[in-house]
Order: structure tokens, then sequence, then C-alpha cells
């Protein structure tokens, strides 16, 4: 599947015609839509702050104690950037339940070798310092090492590997293709505010449904679950998007991404009274990153409030910071 050029509709474009989502199926030659109706002011608070005009924004969220969803443009492919490292961990720690593995275990940082872009289909890396696992893991979630992050793949076989685990969980519309020294050697050929590249992307909707699983304890036994939201939970990076116009009584365990004109965040929001949402938010374009940011925390505030609005005795301190 190649890469496909996408041209965002203007607002008043999109409520004169067809809504930005017919716009994308018409270029991915998929069946038309009708133009959206929210059903609800909430939902289209949300679609407003996902505005596509000055670049793509997808948006799923599911409320994981009423199951009430919504999503924009929560089919679409976006690339991943480093959220697809929360599979990845994954993967790791289920060969952790199935013995293949030790937490204890020592695998070497996979360093990057300076290379040319595109020069050759896997950039190349040398053996560095050997960490275990769980200092791999804590690295790969907390700070979004990508050295960290290559060692655990290469550990559990390289991304055919992680994408076999995906599928096996049930989830479609997510595939890893490179490591992550290749990824970001050969970024920025494609400008993913306009273009939809299949590589390395997943579908917020897809996303939303690795997370949820991940929290319910579908795949992993509750030690792996621990280690792997825990370390989410001490993510140093990202603290302007969906943490930054959080209440000061909400937590988050998540994962960011950033590549060429790309920002994303994804993870689970911990309401005051012991509930959770999944929120998976993934903006291109927009000008900077500054912004890109600023729309994620804004996307995430609204998401939260519209919950807390419409299940008010499930969110009872809504403070802002």
């Amino acid at each position: 599947m190649a890469a496909m050029l996408v041209t965002p509709l203007s607002t008043a474009q999109a409520a004169d015609s067809d809504s930005f989502e017919t716009a994308f199926d018409t270029v991915l030659g998929t069946e038309l839509r009708a133009p959206r109706a929210y059903e609800t002011p909430f939902e289209a608070r949300i679609a407003s702050l996902a505005n596509a005009e000055r670049g793509r924004i997808g948006v799923a969220a599911l409320d994981l104690s009423s199951g009430q969803s919504l999503d924009i443009l929560g089919n679409q492919p976006f690339p991943m950037a480093s959220t697809s490292k929360i599979a990845i961990v994954a993967t790791f720690l289920e060969g952790v339940d199935r013995r293949r593995f030790s937490l204890n275990d020592k695998y070497p940082l996979m360093v990057p070798v300076p290379s040319r872009k595109f020069d050759g289909p896997v950039a190349p890396v040398r053996a560095g310092t050997s960490l275990s696992a769980l200092s791999l893991i804590e690295l790969t979630l907390t700070r979004s090492d990508n050295q960290a992050t290559d060692a655990l793949l290469a550990a559990v076989g390289g991304p055919s590997v992680v994408n076999d685990w995906v599928r096996r969980a049930g989830i479609s519309d997510w595939r890893i293709d490179r490591d992550i020294a290749t990824l970001v050697r050969d970024d920025g050929a494609i400008d993913p505010a306009t273009t939809i590249d299949p590589r390395d992307s997943a579908t917020p909707l897809a996303m939303v449904q690795l997370l949820s699983g991940i929290y319910e304890g579908k795949w992993l036994s509750p030690e792996s679950r621990a280690v792997l939201l825990g370390a989410m939970h001490r993510c140093v990076t990202g603290k302007r998007r969906i943490p930054a116009l959080l209440p000061d009584e909400a937590q988050v365990a998540h994962k960011t991404g950033s590549l060429h004109n790309t920002s994303s965040d994804v993870g689970i929001i911990h309401t005051p009274d012991g509930r959770a949402m999944a929120v998976a938010i993934y903006v291109t374009g927009q000008g900077s990153r500054g912004q890109r940011e600023a729309r994620i925390a804004s996307i995430a505030r609204a998401i939260y409030d519209g919950y807390a609005l419409q299940n008010p005795r499930n969110y009872r301190k809504t403070a802002s910071r």
C-alpha cells in the first residue's frame, strides 16, 4: 500500500459539503459516508478541536467504566512514532510471562551508526552497554529511549514478531515496519499532515483498543501489566500534552510520539474516583510542535470534561490546574 496524498477540507468546506471524513474516504477509495452528525455537544466540541484544516488530527477515546466512546478520523492511519513502543514492550513482557525471557536478562543498547538517509533498508547499529530488560523497559517508556527500544525489539525478534502479537490480540490497523533507528534516520520523506503512509502506523481506534486491553489485563499477567503501566505512569516526556491541562487530581499513564510534522500522546487517564479512560490523540501539521502539543492538551481536557459532564457522579473533582 503506497503513501496517499490527502487534502483536508476547511471548516467552511466541511460544513457546506461533505465531512472531512468523507474527503479522506474519497482519496482512499473506500465507501463514501454521509456527513458526520454529532449526537452531543461533547462530541461536537471534540470535532471542533480536531479541525483538519491545518493538518490531519485523529482522536479516539473510551470510558472504560461506562463503555462510552468517541472518535474523530478514528479509522484513519497516523504515524505512531514512539507510541508504538507500548506494543514492543508488551510483546517482550508476554515472553516473560511464557518464561522465554526474564526481566533480569541483559541486552545491549542498539546504538545507531551514522549513515545517510535511505542508505539501505535498515539503519546500521552497533551494540552498546548491556542493561537489564527491566531497565530497558523503564528507559523505553519513561524517557522514550530509542536505543533501549531497539534492544527490546531485537530481543523479541523484530517488527514481524510485534505485529504477530498485535494480531493475536485481535487488533487490526496497527503495524510497525522498521526499527526505531531506521524510522528516525529516514524521517521527513513524507508529510503526515497531507499524506497517509501506512508504514509504522495505527488508527486511533486501534491504539485505544491496545490501551484498553492492556489496562483490563487481557493479554499480560498482573505482574507484567503492572510493569508496563507503572512505567507509563512515570513517563517524563510530553508534559505539555495529555497531562498539561488536566485537574491536579487526575493521573496519567501515557506514551508520547514525535516525528516530522507530527506529535502524539496516548494513554490511560485515571479520574479522582478510580475510573479510567483510554485516549489516543494524533496531531499533524498545525504550524509548530508547540501548537500540536497545545492541541493535544486541549483535546485531552475536553475529553475529560465531556465524560465528567455526562457521568457527573463518577468525576467528582474537576478543578483546573
